[in-house]
């Protein structure tokens, strides 16, 4: 790759992870609305009821889905590269039905195991009726996710952007009222129309690119079953990672109690949500133009490695800012019953350094095909994940919780460096363990820092970590793109 495209890449790169980025920042801003408002509303332990329903309609969804949302988005990606139109349309609308059929399949799945799931999840009372209700939120998921791979494929990041934004909104304005008036005898009838309202904002981008139109054929079937195959990897998958999340807030509400769910659950979103902010444009952007790139050497690698650059460079000052400031954010976010999760959340925040560097080599499988080791890799993560978080909270409770994960998240990355280098001969490039190394050094830095002091030390050291970690990405963006040059030119021309 010659120094111009290597300069277009980091600035494409630079120009919709900020698109992303931006879009999920004035969506953080609505969340912490909302978020305040069901913590008053609801409290810890109604947040631990809303992140059981969650966690198993999500393991329902996966288990029935077939992988459609991924597998898809790599099928119409290679159908879109050759600029065929009838071809492409055919493509759609075998995923359309595939979506249709996954959703009906996942519906009737969780009606007919929804006994056992009350049982399972919950082991007191009766909340079958929930869990057939909620079977309404796995159809429409599926659907969703139809509809969303066709946008990833067909690049529409505008689309995709705008829809993530009023998809928040739509969640606050339809679920706050319900909680309101019914609290927790709310959250079910709020997961159903939140769903249906992103269901139909997809649906309505999509079909300005290809009106919908179904077609009960034989032969799109036949045509989607390649989709199938590698889905099943990703039902596998999509089993294993659900059924870990699940199986962690299983334990957690046996040995502890739902409040200790929802507790749980509101530190590890908190922080992925946050660091959402740069990884929402993985799924969305990269993995697209990952799946177009056929085979493995100097081009993978250089995709793979100027994505992890861009990705540690922006993260990693919103890293150090975000530690510093937990304790101003927890309340605020929520309320004073979770202020005690302040050191899980700064320890969860150093896993996110790793999680930076392993998103996009995670990608290459499962842009390649390759469910075998897609497959492999996710068992091995899923499986250590919860042995490591179920030890951590048994000697350290929720903070151990979180070491464990940070520490997973070092495993994680060693273990995707290892199969991706023998597998595809993926190499991570010398910057890239330069500005880990930098970077990270001011992570742990900060970690120390607002663990051993208080007061005036705190916030100036804090302060001062934040400009030399803002400084350093700076100076190196700057070097790598031309965003800098174009920024001033847009100045000048005003």
């Amino acid at each position: 790759m010659t120094n111009e495209n290597r300069n277009k890449t980091y600035t494409h790169i630079l120009k919709y992870t900020g698109l992303f980025g931006g879009v999920q920042g004035l969506g953080i801003l609505v969340g912490i609305v909302r978020n305040k408002l069901v913590a008053l509303l609801l409290g810890a332990e109604g947040m631990g009821l809303m992140s059981l329903f969650n966690s198993t309609t999500k393991l329902i969804s996966d288990s029935t889905n077939f992988g459609l949302s991924m597998s898809a988005v790599r099928e119409l990606s290679a159908a879109f590269e050759q600029h065929d139109e009838t071809y492409m349309r055919r493509c759609i609308d075998s995923v359309r039905l595939l979506s249709m059929l996954t959703a009906l399949l996942g519906m009737a799945v969780c009606m007919v195991i929804s006994p056992i799931l009350s049982r399972w999840v919950f082991g007191w009372g009766d909340h079958s009726l929930h869990f057939v209700l909620l079977s309404i939120v796995v159809f429409l998921m599926a659907v969703t996710g139809g509809e969303l791979a066709i946008l990833k494929a067909l690049r529409q990041l505008k689309s995709l952007a705008k829809i993530s934004f009023l998809n928040i909104v739509g969640a606050l304005i339809t679920s706050i009222p319900l909680f309101y008036i019914w609290r927790q005898a709310a959250i079910v009838p709020s997961l159903i129309i939140v769903a249906l309202t992103q269901m139909l904002l997809t649906i309505y981008y999509s079909h300005r690119q290809y009106a919908i139109h179904f077609n009960w054929s034989k032969t799109l079937l036949l045509q989607g079953s390649p989709m199938l195959k590698i889905g099943v990897a990703f039902v596998m998958a999509g089993i294993l990672g659900s059924g870990a999340d699940f199986l962690i807030r299983r334990y957690l509400n046996v040995l502890g109690s739902v409040e200790t769910v929802g507790l749980f659950n509101a530190a590890y979103m908190m922080t992925m949500t946050y660091a959402g902010l740069v990884f929402s444009a993985m799924e969305t952007d990269f993995f697209p133009r990952l799946s177009s790139i056929k085979h493995t050497g100097a081009l993978l690698n250089e995709t793979v490695n100027s994505q992890i650059e861009v990705s540690l460079l922006l993260i990693s000052p919103m890293l150090v800012v975000f530690m510093v400031g937990v304790p101003v954010l927890l309340p605020l976010l929520y309320s004073r019953e979770f202020v005690s999760l302040q050191v899980m959340v700064q320890t969860l925040v150093l896993a996110m350094y790793w999680r930076a560097v392993k998103l996009p080599i995670a990608y290459i499988p499962l842009a390649k095909g390759n469910s075998r080791l897609y497959l492999l890799v996710e068992a091995i993560y899923d499986v250590v994940l919860v042995l490591a978080v179920i030890a951590g909270f048994h000697y350290y409770e929720l903070l151990g919780a979180g070491i464990a994960i940070t520490l997973v998240a070092v495993l994680d990355f060693l273990m995707l460096y290892y199969f991706m280098h023998t597998t595809y001969q993926y190499n991570i490039s010398y910057s890239v363990w330069q500005y880990l190394g930098i970077q990270l050094m001011f992570g742990l830095f900060t970690y120390g820092l607002v663990l051993s002091t208080h007061g005036w030390l705190y916030w100036g050291g804090g302060v001062a970590v934040v400009l030399l970690s803002l400084w350093v990405s700076l100076r190196i963006l700057r070097k790598k793109t031309d965003l800098w040059t174009h920024l001033k030119l847009r100045v000048w021309k005003k």
